[in-house]
């Protein structure tokens, strides 16, 4: 059976859902997306994505052209029509097409296009890479300076992650000024002496949603959280190292540039973490 998108308010089988090649989400990279997991049939937090949605196309001076409630019944039926159980929901909003390329923004009448669908990923909380753990490289952060607006622009993020493969790792933490920012398409973590680290939010990092949940679970289990940068060496010397992510919920680092994360196996708060996490998540769902 065909997958089913959403395209501009219409439900489409994918091959027929089509977007202008002068689209400024094609040309320029002009647009800002969200990913929701699914777990159980339900959306996970979906509010928190929403509030980032709607502060990234603030940010961008894009329209937002539909209600969150448009958003939630849209997000709901390609749950549904798509017979997703475990999975995520991947949405784009970009500036829309003007009818040719221009650096200049468009007339503000200009629809904006909204694009939605869904990824199937049965057992997506019970990843077995949670039970191993990643190892991840280091690599210079050579982004844009506004990373705490979810755009499209993940060129470099892609690059990085394509050499942490290269050299048998699973991600790359990027690191700027000598201190780490975050993961490719994740928030970084260690925990040294029973006190989690994570760089404090800024233009630097991604306002993470699982990070402000996994932070907030953290200290109502009496757990320290310390919010400043970290560098490569610290995380090296640490307890403990994970991401936290939309789609990996909170996931164990067990490796950083070759050498071992302590025992050089998933940790105890890490994995306290993820169990807490997805036992909130999953009483939240919607």
């Amino acid at each position: 059976m065909s997958r089913i998108v959403f395209l501009n308010g219409e439900y489409l089988p994918e091959a027929e859902a089509k977007v202008s090649i002068f689209d400024r989400g094609f040309v320029m990279a002009d647009a800002v997306y969200e990913v929701v997991s699914v777990l159980d049939g339900k959306l996970i937090d979906f509010d928190g994505h929403q509030a980032r949605l709607n502060r990234s196309l603030s940010a961008l001076e894009i329209g937002n052209p539909m209600a969150d409630a448009d958003y939630l019944a849209m997000f709901r039926e390609l749950v549904t029509r798509n017979g997703i159980t475990d999975g995520m929901i991947y949405l784009q909003v970009t500036r829309g097409n003007p009818g040719d390329r221009d650096f200049a923004y468009p007339a503000a009448d200009t629809p904006q296009t909204v694009v939605a669908f869904t990824q199937s990923k049965p057992g997506l909380a019970d990843s077995p890479a949670a039970r191993t753990g990643w190892k991840v490289i280091s690599i210079a952060d050579e982004r844009w300076g506004r990373r705490d607006i979810k755009t499209t622009q993940l060129l470099y993020p892609s690059m990085a992650k394509m050499a942490a493969k290269a050299k048998g790792a699973d991600d790359a933490w990027l690191v700027e000024e000598g201190a780490v920012t975050e993961g490719t398409s994740n928030n970084a973590y260690i925990i040294k002496n029973g006190t989690i680290v994570t760089r404090q939010l800024s233009h630097d990092i991604l306002h993470g949603i699982t990070r402000a949940a996994v932070l907030r679970f953290a200290r109502e289990a009496q757990m320290k959280v310390e919010e400043r940068p970290f560098t490569i060496e610290e995380a090296q010397a640490a307890d403990e190292a994970f991401v936290t992510s939309a789609s990996a919920f909170v996931m164990p680092v067990v490796e950083i540039d070759g050498q071992k994360i302590g025992s050089g196996t998933p940790g105890p708060v890490a994995g306290r973490l993820r169990e807490i996490y997805l036992d909130e998540m999953r009483k939240a769902a919607i």
